[in-house]
C-alpha cells in the first residue's frame, strides 16, 4: 500500500508538466502573506530546534548550500549551521548575491569551480542544497558533472528549474538586476529540459502554497533516484522551514550509492500532504 500512495504523489506532482503554458504565478494573497509566513515558520523553527536533532545524523560528506535570487549566503545560515550541526562538513557558495549568470557565470563556470575546489580539498563527492534559484543552478550543475563527476545528489527548495519562466512574481525585479529577458527563456534548455531526472539522485522540495513561483515549476518526472516532496512551507520558508530542514538531512543522509523515497511519516508528517 505504501508504494502505490508514493508512486500516486509521484504522478500527481509530474502531470503538469506536460502544459506548461497553462501555469500561472502564484495566488496574490500567497504572495503577500509571504513575509508574515517566514516570521512565524522562522518562529516554529527555534521552538523545533530540539526536536530536529531526532534527523538521521550526517555522514561527514560536503555539503554546498545555494542561495535564491538577489540573497547571498547570509540567507541560507540558519540551513547551513543546522547540517554543521548534525555532521556534515557545509559549505556556502561563496560567490556573493545570487544574480544567476553574473555569479554563477555564464556557463556555470564559477559554480564549478567552487565544486571541484570542495572535492579536491575533501576528497569526497559534494552534495548541492539549492534554494529557489540556488536550486535550478545545482541541477544546470550535475547535468554539466555527469553520473561520474563530483556531484553525489542535489536537494532543490522552491526551485522553478522547468515549466513556465513567467510563472513568478519577481519578473520585474529579475529582469532588472540580471538583464536577461524572461520572454526570451521560454525554449531555453534550462526549462525545456528541466523536468528531466539528473544524472545524480536528487529531491525536489515543493509547496503548493508558494507565494513566489508556481509549484508545477518545482517539480520533476521521477525514475528510480528521483523525487519531489511536498511540504507545507512559504517561498522565504525554505530556509527556514523546521520540516524542510529534517526532510533536508533525511535525504543526505542515504548513503552514497543508495536511494529510498522519503518517508513523510516522522516528527514533522502534519507539514507534509
Amino acid at each position: 500500500m505504501a508504494v502505490v500512495q508514493f508512486k500516486r504523489r509521484q504522478q500527481a506532482t509530474a502531470a503538469p508538466m506536460r502544459a506548461r503554458q497553462d501555469i500561472r504565478r502564484p495566488f496574490l494573497g500567497w504572495t503577500m502573506l509571504e513575509s508574515a509566513r517566514f516570521m512565524m515558520e522562522a518562529g516554529t523553527l527555534a521552538l523545533s530546534w530540539p526536536l530536529l536533532f531526532s534527523a538521521p545524523r550526517g555522514d561527514g560528506h560536503p555539503v554546498m548550500v545555494l542561495p535564491g535570487f538577489a540573497t547571498n549566503d547570509t540567507m541560507t545560515a540558519l540551513l547551513r549551521q543546522f547540517l554543521s550541526t548534525i555532521g556534515y562538513d557545509v559549505h556556502p557558495w561563496d560567490l556573493g548575491w545570487n544574480l544567476d549568470q553574473h555569479s554563477a557565470g555564464e556557463n556555470g563556470e564559477h559554480v564549478a569551480r567552487r565544486i571541484e575546489e570542495i572535492a579536491t580539498a575533501t576528497g569526497q563527492r559534494v552534495s548541492l542544497v539549492g534554494w529557489s534559484l540556488g536550486g535550478v543552478i545545482a541541477r544546470e550543475a550535475a547535468r554539466r558533472e555527469g553520473p561520474d563527476g563530483a556531484l553525489r545528489q542535489v536537494i532543490t527548495l522552491g526551485s522553478p528549474f522547468t515549466g513556465n519562466p513567467k510563472a513568478t512574481s519577481l519578473n520585474a525585479m529579475y529582469e532588472l538586476l540580471t538583464g536577461n529577458k524572461v520572454s526570451s527563456m521560454q525554449g531555453h534548455a534550462r526549462y525545456a529540459r528541466g523536468h528531466h531526472p539528473l544524472p545524480v539522485p536528487s529531491t525536489a522540495i515543493f509547496s503548493r502554497s508558494d507565494g513566489i513561483t508556481a509549484w508545477e515549476n518545482c517539480v520533476s518526472e521521477t525514475d528510480a533516484q528521483t523525487e519531489n516532496v511536498e511540504v507545507h512551507c512559504s517561498h522565504f520558508g525554505f530556509v527556514a522551514n523546521p520540516a524542510v530542514f529534517y526532510a533536508v538531512a533525511d535525504r543526505l543522509a542515504l548513503a552514497e550509492g543508495e536511494w529510498r523515497p522519503f518517508d513523510r511519516s516522522g516528527p514533522f508528517a502534519a507539514f507534509y500532504p
